[in-house]
């Protein structure tokens, strides 16, 4: 047990040390970018399952006056029948700008009632909670290469997806709710090969 301690301790001190190393080498040669490749998605979609919504956050960046999340989100087949009642989510402090990667659906935001707070904090979305879909509520189908404005507190859920949706999550968090400089484990070892400009 203490060995699997330690090797859990080491690992986790290798990875801050990697991740200091990458961020001062970044802001030291005043390099103020940071860069999510296309690799960087794939990677982390691959590890994704095929079934149900899986959100994985790729980096959250410290922008000055707020933090700025950027996440992948896979969401397979729903099972919604119709007449169902609609549940959805709604977060309390972090917009988020979802761009359509791939697949279509069904989504509906607004016309929220009886809302539940969450009571544990999530990562990649900070505080929030659920409710169900009411009155005043819009849907529209979401297709490849739609991108939608979600603000805070909006209530928004999925239905209708027959296959697959999979989308950029930017998350602008002015309240920083969200832990600045935050990297997926999976993308600590990635740099971006620099070019000539």
């Amino acid at each position: 047990m203490r060995k699997m301690i330690l090797l859990g301790f080491l690992v986790l001190l290798s990875s801050a040390v990697a991740l200091a190393q990458s961020q001062s080498q970044w802001t030291e040669s005043g390099k103020l970018a940071f860069d999510v490749t296309k690799a960087d998605v794939d990677a982390i979609l691959k590890k994704m399952p095929a079934q149900g919504a899986t959100d994985q956050l790729l980096r959250i960046v410290d922008m000055g006056k707020y933090n700025l999340a950027v996440g992948v989100v896979y969401r397979g087949p729903t099972t919604d029948k119709p007449g169902e009642q609609m549940t959805g989510t709604y977060h309390d402090q972090v917009a988020e700008i979802y761009i359509v990667l791939s697949g279509s659906g069904v989504l509906t935001t607004g016309g929220s009632r009886d809302k539940k707070p969450r009571p544990e904090y999530l990562l990649p979305t900070g505080p929030g909670g659920s409710a169900v879909v009411g009155p005043g509520a819009y849907s529209r189908k979401v297709q490849t290469g739609d991108i939608i404005l979600i603000p805070p507190g909006v209530l928004h859920a999925w239905s209708k997806i027959t296959d697959h949706v999979t989308y950029l999550s930017m998350r602008p968090d002015p309240e920083r709710a969200l832990p600045g400089g935050y990297v997926n484990p999976l993308l600590m070892n990635n740099p971006p090969a620099p070019t000539a400009p």
